[in-house]
């Protein structure tokens, strides 16, 4: 079995008056785990990683694996578009007690498949934690190969890849190739039950964060043998996880979270509040899902 797989959430970092905001994160960590949340994923896209500092980088891990106390895995965003400063990270990672490394295609080289290749052979080389990769070519301007995928994946510690391409043809070609302890996770919400369907060993979510009990119990129907009901369940959550898309994120995501009031609605630049407009449209929502 993969060491990593289910309900698995994309977690945002709470900020307050420019600082990392210990006390909700905390918090926030404790409701997500009370939900049935299986892993926590801390400094990902979702977590805002682009304006941390090595240091509060160090530190947001930290205290989810503090927080998490051996309770549920911790998987910590670790990827860089710079080789040795994804070393870097995965090593902090590691320091911090993270249970895994989550390393996204390396962002805007846009380096070929073979430099895709080399540069997580290179990170598996030096750091003893195993790695989640990331394939979001809607954010780097690379996709990662399914045949590509499959050399890594013999990698010793490269468990699994989060593929966020949003093509399901992509993704079976991952199953067919990969083997069956390598864990193909969904990194795109929308797609998580049919890459269940697939072969899929769970999800790394951003609608997890304001639902962690909807979103897990789709997995949990799933992994149970109810798929009928897995499709069920996840059809429902369809306009809750459109609506954590209305901006880029997590701009959705943490204004949601400020609205239910666990956490401020505080963003670093280049991110912004949310318009006006879809605060309105996601206010409606989350009061349609009875989150507020």
């Amino acid at each position: 079995m993969t060491p990593f797989q289910g309900s698995m959430t994309a977690l945002v970092t709470p900020f307050k008056d420019g600082r990392v905001d210990e006390e909700s994160f905390r918090s926030l960590i404790d409701w997500q785990i009370r939900s049935g949340t299986d892993v926590l994923v801390p400094c990902g896209t979702t977590g805002e990683v682009a304006t941390l500092s090595y240091e509060e980088h160090l530190r947001v891990v930290t205290i989810a694996v503090e927080q998490a106390g051996g309770r549920v895995p911790v998987v910590a965003g670790t990827g860089s578009n710079d080789t040795q400063k994804a070393i870097k990270l995965a090593r902090q990672a590691k320091t911090a007690g993270a249970d895994g490394h989550l390393s996204v295609t390396p962002f805007y080289n846009k380096p070929p498949q073979e430099g895709l290749y080399q540069h997580f052979k290179a990170i598996a080389a030096v750091v003893d934690l195993p790695m989640v990769l990331y394939n979001v070519p809607g954010r780097t301007a690379v996709n990662m190969l399914p045949e590509t995928v499959a050399r890594v994946a013999k990698i010793d510690l490269v468990v699994g890849i989060k593929e966020a391409a949003g093509n399901m043809d992509q993704v079976r070609k991952l199953v067919e190739l990969c083997p069956e302890s390598f864990a193909i996770i969904s990194g795109e919400d929308a797609l998580n039950a049919d890459i269940y369907k697939a072969g899929g060993k769970g999800c790394i979510s951003v609608t997890a964060n304001v639902a962690p009990d909807k979103v897990a119990a789709v997995w949990d129907a799933f992994a149970g043998g109810e798929g009928k009901r897995a499709t069920t369940l996840h059809e429902e959550l369809a306009a809750l996880t459109a609506a954590m898309f209305i901006d880029t994120n997590p701009i959705p995501a943490k204004t949601a979270l400020a609205l239910m009031g666990k956490c401020r609605e505080e963003f670093r630049l280049p991110l912004v509040p949310i318009g006006d407009d879809n605060r309105e449209k996601l206010r409606a929502i989350l009061a349609q899902y009875r989150l507020l």
